[in-house]
């Protein structure tokens, strides 16, 4: 006769089913109770920054380098082109104003100054032979009227005597009228004469004035001509040091081309490039300063060269009370250039935080100095020292200032010694 079986409830299979739930679900409770909260990070606050924020006097202000040069340059052209015949001085030698440097020759120009002065010679021995003309024909004018002039004398005497012997009847009519007529004809030659000696003064003044300034002028462009053949010697325009002289004997240069300079040694300046972002907060009059020996010199844009090239631009600096002594040309020098007037900020040294964090946020520490915790912050202006806080931090608080790199998504760090 058949029994029945019971069945089993727990066998085998069920248990392994249920306990495989189980470490299931166990996995996601322990993953979420271990996700839930903060992620922290075990940091040794030997290999950090900690910066401390404060209250102090902020000036924004970039650094730069400049370059010491002297206070202005002279530029030397060739006036004239020709070939090098001569360097009376080399490349770094100390001049005074109009002291030879170097002699060009050039045959046009020297052949085109021995035409003109001889065209000068004939055009003054050509005067000078007009003048002696001139002076001839007036002495002949002159003479003619002495002549005329004594005719009219003569004339005149006879007319007033037969006029008074003509009234006494003792003269016929026909001897009177013939003395009259003489005298008015001698009468009005000598108004002619008179007349033609005043025109040939007046033309002879004219041709000689004219002649005069023909020559003044041929004299002036003479003068100039020389001027041009005294430029193939390339003199010191002023006192200075020579620098830059790229000229060898026996090279042609051409007119206008660079010779060399003179820098003037009165002063220096420094010339400074700056990044084309800060183009439109420079302006000259502008403040700055460097450090030479351990003093501490105040500098000011002189002049704003706007040309931007390669993203650059130039200024050129002044020393505002005395120049340091023992600065050269060619010297580099760090300058500090002031963008903003003297203001009371709040400040977070700068560290390497800001390449992760880009300054909107940074671990600030507890008070007791063990943990450090993130914030949000704004950061306004900058110098290459600080950033201007503008909310998110106060006097007094500490703050990790060095690389996050290290830290991934971390929430909190735990400081240990």
């Amino acid at each position: 006769m058949d029994r029945v079986i019971e069945k089993k409830k727990w066998n085998t299979k069920r248990i392994l089913t249920i306990a495989g739930i189980a470490a299931i679900v166990a996995l996601i409770a322990a993953s979420v109770y271990f996700t839930s909260g903060k992620s922290k990070l075990n940091v040794d606050t030997e290999r950090i920054t900690i910066g401390e924020i404060k209250t102090a006097a902020f000036h924004e202000f970039i650094t730069l380098n400049g370059v010491v040069l002297p206070e202005s340059t002279i530029y030397l052209d060739a006036m004239e082109g020709g070939r090098v015949e001569e360097k009376y001085v080399e490349d770094g030698a100390m001049m005074t104003k109009g002291q030879p440097i170097l002699r060009l020759s050039n045959t046009d120009l020297e052949l085109q100054l021995a035409n003109q002065e001889t065209q000068v010679f004939n055009v003054l021995t050509q005067m000078q032979i007009s003048k002696n003309n001139a002076e001839q024909n007036s002495i002949n004018r002159q003479n003619q009227d002495a002549e005329v002039d004594n005719a009219l004398k003569e004339s005149e005497r006879v007319y007033l005597l037969n006029k008074k012997l003509y009234d006494q009847k003792v003269i016929g009519l026909q001897e009177f009228q013939s003395s009259k007529n003489l005298y008015d004809y001698q009468l009005r030659r000598k108004k002619l004469t008179e007349q033609i000696m005043k025109t040939d003064a007046t033309s002879m003044k004219q041709q000689v004035d004219q002649m005069g300034e023909s020559y003044q002028q041929m004299k002036r462009t003479l003068a100039l001509m020389r001027k041009k053949v005294g430029d193939l010697i390339v003199r010191a325009p002023v006192d200075g040091q020579l620098t830059s002289l790229d000229a060898e004997i026996g090279e042609n240069k051409n007119k206008g081309q660079r010779l060399g300079q003179i820098d003037v040694m009165s002063g220096y300046k420094l010339r400074v490039d700056i990044d084309e972002h800060y183009i439109s907060r420079i302006f000259a009059g502008l403040m700055g300063n460097c450090d030479v020996a351990g003093k501490t010199y105040q500098l000011k844009i002189k002049k704003v060269y706007t040309q931007v090239t390669n993203g650059r631009f130039q200024v050129d600096m002044e020393f505002a009370d005395k120049v340091p002594e023992g600065i050269r040309r060619g010297q580099t020098l760090q300058v500090r250039l002031a963008l903003s007037e003297e203001t009371q900020a709040i400040l977070l040294p700068k560290g390497g935080f800001y390449q992760q964090t880009g300054g909107n946020w940074i671990f600030k520490l507890n008070e007791n100095g063990t943990v450090a915790y993130k914030v949000d912050i704004q950061l306004g202006r900058q110098n290459p020292d600080y950033y201007e806080v503008l909310s998110g931090l106060k006097p007094g608080d500490k703050v990790v200032t060095s690389s996050y790199e290290n830290y991934g998504n971390m929430q909190e760090l735990i400081l240990k010694k």
